[in-house]
């Protein structure tokens, strides 16, 4: 898999779970982010590579910093192509995926949670 097609899997899969955690549609998130849904559903199927205005517009659109769009996380290129392919399910009501800006040990922390979450996941 070529790195292009990597980045796009994030991205895309960053914008799909924002979208579910906010409850909006992708056109309205098209509506308020400026690109047209022709363009934002190719984009978030990984057919598109959009600049980097289109992307601050998506952040802005979805109230969320640009680098969190971008961020990739601890997921396996496995993971991030079925989420982009929306080929998991949804989390259980009482797991969210939730970025953000950790010191060393608190991010430590974090990974050791995720870790056990995601046995949880994977034994349902």
């Amino acid at each position: 898999m070529a790195l292009d097609d990597v980045y796009k899997i994030i991205l895309s899969s960053n914008i799909r779970r924002l979208m579910r955690e906010n409850n909006i549609s992708s056109v309205e998130l098209s509506e308020k982010s400026g690109v047209s849904i022709a363009f934002f559903n190719a984009l978030v199927n990984g057919r598109e590579n959009p600049s980097l205005r289109i992307i601050a517009q998506i952040a802005q659109a979805l109230n969320t910093p640009l680098p969190m769009l971008l961020d990739d996380t601890d997921m396996d290129i496995k993971t991030m192509e079925s989420l982009a392919q929306q080929k998991l399910y949804e989390f259980p009501d009482e797991l969210v995926w939730q970025g953000g800006v950790l010191n060393k040990y608190q991010a430590f922390q974090v990974r050791q949670w995720s870790k056990e979450n995601k046995k949880t996941l994977l034994d349902k």
